[in-house]
């Protein structure tokens, strides 16, 4: 690993244990702020909405500076509001510190993969980009349980204290390891939005926020499915969630190979149409304990196996603007999230069984291998047609 790309894994570390720690220490902060879990869940959506937010808004206002430069300011305001929500006297204070946390999330990850593209060796752009995602998966292996015990055992507030280290240790490293890379000439906002004028840079974002979606109804009702369905017991959940990091975490890798090996679009392909798979498999051996743990490796590997191939196409596409374009990945991502849980929790609120947001999740997924087909198609007849 080039010791450049060792600050942005960094990065995505701080910022996948912020927004996930918040599933494992909820009822903590729930009783520090005297209000209900329900009313805490709001935080998860507040950064949620940061992210969708924040990733192009704060790409196109600092696209005009270098890269890294773009990259420390993101980290600053990362930690800033991080140690904001460790201090937080009330549930307004925190709502906002959390949503403005959120802001840089998508905007770091769109730099950062333009600049681990220009760090990287001649075609292997997608396993430089898989890099940075590392830091994202390691983050559900390490932080997140780390941080959920901290938050139990200790109190919440250290966990945002730590993940505001974590983002001052960033911003240093990006200072010493990663080197000057001048920004590209761009003729202003109003430009740059006119990638949205493509008619591919909006299925590349359609695929990202539908086929993902697949992964997200299956996660977001895992614990209730184990628990209920597989008859696991609530004691082996984190276990179980450790073995999906540790899936997400090799899934990161083999998806930037794979991209390089072939091209972004038939790996996406390819990855969901493993991935409805999967998701079919989920439903149907649900009832399975040694199946759904081999599942839940399997699926949180898939998953994170799209990132790079994602970032690749939305850049293919954006090139006039490609920091904002690779930006919009990560808003794609969180749509595809609340996409998932929302339409995963229909079946459920009409009273079927916790195996059934499974099915839901499929089809999603396999919505997005359609949209992937139909991306192809065009792409085909385009190069014919200027043949």
């Amino acid at each position: 690993m080039k010791k450049s790309l060792l600050p942005l894994a960094l990065g995505g570390f701080g910022i996948g244990m912020t927004e996930f720690v918040m599933m494992g220490i909820l009822p903590d902060i729930a009783t520090g702020l005297a209000i209900t879990i329900p009313q805490a869940g709001y935080l998860i959506t507040a950064y949620a909405l940061g992210v969708v937010v924040g990733a192009p808004t704060l790409v196109s206002l600092f696209a005009h500076r270098p890269p890294r430069s773009v990259l420390v300011w993101f980290m600053l305001m990362f930690t800033v509001f991080n140690a904001t929500s460790a201090f937080a006297p009330n549930f307004e204070v925190m709502m906002l510190s959390r949503f403005m946390a959120g802001l840089p999330h998508g905007a770091f990850f769109g730099v950062g993969a333009v600049v681990a593209s220009r760090l990287a060796d001649e075609g292997k752009v997608a396993a430089a980009m898989a890099t940075m995602f590392t830091g994202l998966t390691l983050a559900n292996v390490v932080g997140v349980p780390a941080g959920t015990w901290l938050g139990h055992n200790m109190s919440w507030r250290l966990v945002f204290l730590v993940v505001a280290a974590i983002g001052l240790a960033t911003m240093l490293c990006l200072r010493q390891l990663v080197p000057h890379i001048e920004a590209r000439a761009r003729t202003g906002l109003m430009q740059d939005l006119r990638i949205f004028r493509s008619r591919a840079l909006w299925l590349a974002l359609a695929i990202t926020s539908i086929g993902t979606g697949g992964f997200f109804a299956f996660f977001s009702y895992i614990a209730p499915l184990l628990i209920e369905v597989t008859r696991m017991k609530p004691s082996s959940i984190p276990t179980v969630m450790t073995v999906v990091g540790i899936g997400m975490t090799v899934g990161v890798q083999l998806g930037g190979r794979l991209a390089d090996r072939t091209a972004p679009l038939p790996a996406i392909l390819i990855l969901l149409g493993t991935m409805t798979t999967l998701l079919l498999c989920n439903g149907l051996f649900a009832t399975s304990q040694p199946a759904m743990l081999a599942l839940a490796f399997a699926t949180g590997a898939n998953a994170l196996a799209l990132g790079p191939p994602i970032q690749m196409l939305l850049i293919e596409h954006s090139r006039e603007a490609e920091m904002l374009g690779s930006s919009l990945g990560q808003s794609g991502f969180n749509i595809g999230n609340a996409t998932g849980a929302f339409l995963g929790g229909i079946p459920l609120t009409l009273g079927y069984s916790y195996a059934s947001p499974q099915w839901v999740a499929a089809g999603l997924a396999l919505a997005g291998v359609a949209l992937a087909l139909v991306m192809l198609a065009q792409g085909r007849t385009r190069a014919r047609a200027a043949a």
